[in-house]
């Protein structure tokens, strides 16, 4: 089923609980102290993002706890495939900013970024987590921002 106008409980809707329990268990290997309610917030929050990032003309980026989820959920490719396709995309392309990867990230530009993230996801209709993204109090944030974006058509930046 492809969701072209969609709601955020619509959306949500698409995981399991099995598979909800499942990306919160893959994220517990890097965050070992992520109790199952946070882990339900930050998958709620991830798919808020990857939602958004579908009906989006600007590249998106995730927080730091955002992206943990965003990775869990790639590695699961039969259930990731079928979220981004049920959302009317192939596939929501994770794209690493090679600025990032040599030290060049620039944290006005991570602010911006966050901004322009939740404030997108805030206008899809969805709820913003304050605990999830930094420019709105995420207290154990390293980063402004993860260093990558999403992309649904492939190499958007």
């Amino acid at each position: 089923m492809t969701i072209t106008q969609f709601s955020p409980t619509e959306i949500q809707s698409l995981l399991s609980p099995e598979l909800r329990a499942l990306l919160i268990k893959d994220v517990r290997k890097t965050w070992p102290d992520l109790t199952d309610d946070l882990g339900e917030r930050g998958v709620n929050q991830t798919v808020a993002f990857l939602a958004t990032s579908t009906r989006s003309d600007e590249p998106l980026t995730p927080s730091l706890r955002v992206d943990l989820f965003w990775h869990a959920f790639v590695r699961r490719t039969v259930p990731y495939i079928a979220f981004s396709r049920s959302l009317g995309v192939d596939y929501i392309h994770h794209v690493p900013d090679e600025d990032e990867d040599e030290g060049g990230s620039d944290p006005e530009a991570g602010r911006s970024a966050m901004a322009l993230t939740t404030s997108a996801i805030r206008a899809v209709g969805f709820t913003v987590d304050a605990e999830f993204w930094p420019n709105e109090g995420a207290a154990d944030c390293s980063q402004c921002h993860a260093g990558c974006t999403d992309s649904p058509v492939g190499g958007k930046k």
